[in-house]
Protein backbone atom coordinates (compact mmCIF):
# COMPACT_ATOMS: atom_id res chain seq x y z
CA UNK A 1 0.00 0.00 0.00
CA UNK A 2 1.07 3.45 -0.73
CA UNK A 3 -0.21 6.47 1.00
CA UNK A 4 0.44 9.35 -1.80
CA UNK A 5 0.39 13.23 -0.57
CA UNK A 6 -1.16 15.49 -3.52
CA UNK A 7 -1.26 19.07 -3.73
CA UNK A 8 -4.79 20.01 -5.07
CA UNK A 9 -4.57 21.70 -8.48
CA UNK A 10 -7.27 23.97 -7.61
CA UNK A 11 -7.05 24.55 -3.93
CA UNK A 12 -3.12 23.87 -3.17
CA UNK A 13 -4.17 21.99 -0.31
CA UNK A 14 -2.53 18.35 0.72
CA UNK A 15 -4.38 15.76 -0.55
CA UNK A 16 -3.38 11.73 0.53
CA UNK A 17 -4.50 8.86 -1.32
CA UNK A 18 -4.12 4.99 -0.58
CA UNK A 19 -2.97 3.53 -3.88
CA UNK A 20 -1.98 0.26 -4.97
CA UNK A 21 2.15 0.65 -5.65
CA UNK A 22 3.84 -1.92 -7.93
CA UNK A 23 7.72 -2.31 -6.54
CA UNK A 24 9.87 -3.11 -9.56
CA UNK A 25 13.62 -3.29 -9.19
CA UNK A 26 13.86 0.08 -6.74
CA UNK A 27 11.18 2.60 -8.40
CA UNK A 28 7.65 2.24 -7.58
CA UNK A 29 4.91 3.04 -9.82
CA UNK A 30 1.20 3.83 -9.09
CA UNK A 31 -1.55 3.39 -11.32
CA UNK A 32 -4.56 5.43 -11.88
CA UNK A 33 -7.69 3.25 -12.44
CA UNK A 34 -10.20 4.74 -10.53
CA UNK A 35 -11.65 1.09 -10.59
CA UNK A 36 -12.04 1.51 -14.18
CA UNK A 37 -14.57 4.49 -14.51
CA UNK A 38 -14.66 6.66 -17.64
CA UNK A 39 -12.01 9.31 -16.28
CA UNK A 40 -9.52 9.57 -13.85
CA UNK A 41 -8.41 10.16 -10.44
CA UNK A 42 -8.55 13.43 -9.28
CA UNK A 43 -5.14 13.18 -7.94
CA UNK A 44 -3.73 12.33 -11.17
CA UNK A 45 -4.65 15.72 -12.40
CA UNK A 46 -3.57 16.80 -9.37
CA UNK A 47 -0.22 15.38 -9.81
CA UNK A 48 -0.16 17.05 -13.46
CA UNK A 49 -0.66 20.39 -12.03
CA UNK A 50 2.37 19.55 -9.20
CA UNK A 51 4.87 17.08 -9.85
CA UNK A 52 6.18 17.37 -6.06
CA UNK A 53 4.92 14.38 -3.99
CA UNK A 54 5.39 12.78 -0.47
CA UNK A 55 5.02 8.88 -0.64
CA UNK A 56 4.66 6.52 2.58
CA UNK A 57 5.38 3.26 1.46
CA UNK A 58 6.38 0.79 3.91
CA UNK A 59 7.68 2.11 6.46
CA UNK A 60 9.48 4.55 4.43
CA UNK A 61 8.46 8.44 4.13
CA UNK A 62 10.18 10.09 1.38
CA UNK A 63 9.45 13.28 -0.51
CA UNK A 64 9.23 12.41 -4.84
CA UNK A 65 8.61 13.29 -7.90
CA UNK A 66 5.43 12.40 -10.19
CA UNK A 67 6.07 11.26 -13.87
CA UNK A 68 4.39 9.75 -15.93
CA UNK A 69 5.11 6.84 -17.84
CA UNK A 70 4.31 6.85 -21.60
CA UNK A 71 4.07 3.42 -23.86
CA UNK A 72 5.30 1.32 -24.61
CA UNK A 73 6.84 1.25 -20.92
CA UNK A 74 3.51 1.88 -19.44
CA UNK A 75 1.71 -1.27 -21.20
CA UNK A 76 4.69 -3.33 -19.72
CA UNK A 77 4.28 -2.14 -16.39
CA UNK A 78 0.35 -2.16 -16.47
CA UNK A 79 0.37 -5.69 -17.57
CA UNK A 80 2.50 -6.53 -14.74
CA UNK A 81 0.63 -5.25 -12.53
CA UNK A 82 -2.30 -7.14 -14.12
CA UNK A 83 -0.51 -10.43 -13.21
CA UNK A 84 0.40 -9.58 -9.60
CA UNK A 85 -3.44 -8.31 -9.10
CA UNK A 86 -5.92 -9.35 -11.89
CA UNK A 87 -8.75 -7.11 -10.83
CA UNK A 88 -6.54 -4.08 -12.46
CA UNK A 89 -7.27 -6.38 -15.73
CA UNK A 90 -10.87 -5.98 -15.10
CA UNK A 91 -10.64 -2.32 -14.74
CA UNK A 92 -8.64 -1.95 -17.96
CA UNK A 93 -11.65 -3.63 -19.37
CA UNK A 94 -14.33 -1.51 -18.10
CA UNK A 95 -13.16 1.68 -19.84
CA UNK A 96 -12.22 2.86 -22.82
CA UNK A 97 -9.07 5.68 -21.68
CA UNK A 98 -5.73 4.14 -21.34
CA UNK A 99 -5.29 4.05 -17.17
CA UNK A 100 -2.13 6.07 -16.40
CA UNK A 101 0.98 4.64 -14.89
CA UNK A 102 2.82 7.31 -12.34
CA UNK A 103 6.84 6.91 -11.45
CA UNK A 104 7.16 7.99 -8.09
CA UNK A 105 10.95 8.77 -8.28
CA UNK A 106 12.71 9.69 -4.59
CA UNK A 107 14.13 12.90 -4.86
CA UNK A 108 17.67 12.90 -4.11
Amino acid sequence: MVRLTTTGARTGEKRVNPLVGLLEEGTLFVFASKAGTPTNPDWSYNLLAHLDVQVEFGDERFDAVATPVASPERDRLFAAQVERMPGFGDYEKATERVIPVVELRRKA
